[in-house]
């Protein structure tokens, strides 16, 4: 992708830049092995920001990547680099009389965003509620290891929460380094290879709904994506936070798929679509639908919309 389909970078860039390379060489010795003449080494350490760099130079971290994901898993990976699709803001709709709470959502977007197995990372929560119960603190409140034998269990209702893609995302304010962002199409990507764990995004996040790996990542062989975006679902790194894209790489797809999450739903409560679309599923919803934004007095103003059919 070209950097004149990425978001400019900010007046940040240079300080951002300092801050790393100061960073780096104190901890070069904790980060990298003493000694090691490994070229791609330390290329990794200091590349470059997504955003920074041009063609020929996103093309050589692609096949470096790819390589190494070949060595580390022994199979081949194919990283994509796609951009926003023109003309194009995605939103989310979930419909709440319909959902039952089987959790096929959530193991379906951890096969597709090839989410570690152990420790265990769940990129989308279900929570369950008591009907009739007044919500103050919806987290708080809501019991997130249900477990009965079968769902929907009489007298409750189910809300997954996932990451809201907030036009105005106050992860995204807070991060040293930059590693996080929102594209053009409305979804908040993060560098993966920009990250440095600090968690200051987490701590900003009032969905929870960003997961720091605290162990390197496993997956079985078998359970790999191998179709992977840079800013999306390629195998992550011990030590950084990684969160919900849309499943980027399929929906930026010319024709777009759904995420994973709205293909798998059996009862068809999750609605995806564009925003800027008059004549999208999901713009008939928010025009139609008691729909609500969860926390929207924070003036995070969500793209994820959940509404009442009935």
């Amino acid at each position: 992708m070209s950097k004149k389909n990425c978001n400019n970078p900010s007046s940040k860039s240079v300080d951002r830049r300092s801050f790393l390379k100061g960073t780096a060489f104190g901890l070069a010795s904790l980060a990298i092995p003493f000694g090691t003449s490994d070229a791609s080494v330390w290329e990794a350490f200091f590349q470059k920001h997504f955003r920074e760099m041009n063609d020929d130079e996103i093309k050589s971290v692609i096949k470096r990547m790819e390589k190494e994901y070949a060595d580390e898993y022994k199979t081949g990976f194919k990283i994509k680099t796609t951009g926003p699709l023109p003309g194009v803001k995605f939103g989310y709709g979930l419909d709440l009389s319909r959902c039952i709470g089987c959790r096929r959502c959530v193991y379906a977007c951890v096969k597709e965003n090839n989410q570690s197995r152990e420790p265990q990372i769940h990129w989308i929560t279900v929570l369950q509620f008591e009907k009739g119960e007044k919500w103050v603190n919806v987290f708080e409140e809501a019991d997130r290891y249900y477990n009965p034998q079968e769902v929907p269990e009489e007298g409750h209702f189910y809300m997954p929460v996932q990451c809201q893609q907030c036009e105005n995302p106050p992860c995204v304010k807070v991060c040293p380094t930059q590693a996080t962002w929102k594209e053009r199409d409305g979804i908040v990507v993060v560098d993966y290879n920009w990250c440095i764990g600090c968690r200051y995004c987490m701590a900003a996040c009032p969905y929870g709904a960003r997961h720091f790996n605290w162990g390197k990542p496993q997956i079985d062989k078998k359970e790999l994506n191998p179709d992977v975006h840079y800013l999306g679902n390629r195998p992550r790194y011990k030590g950084v936070v990684e969160k919900c894209t849309f499943c980027i790489q399929r929906t930026r797809e010319n024709p777009g798929r759904y995420p994973a999450c709205v293909e798998i739903c059996p009862v068809g409560a999750r609605k995806f679509g564009n925003l800027l679309d008059p004549e999208s599923e999901i713009r008939y919803c928010i025009e139609n639908k008691r729909v609500f934004r969860l926390k929207e007095d924070l003036n995070t103003s969500p793209k994820f919309y959940y509404f009442f059919a009935i």
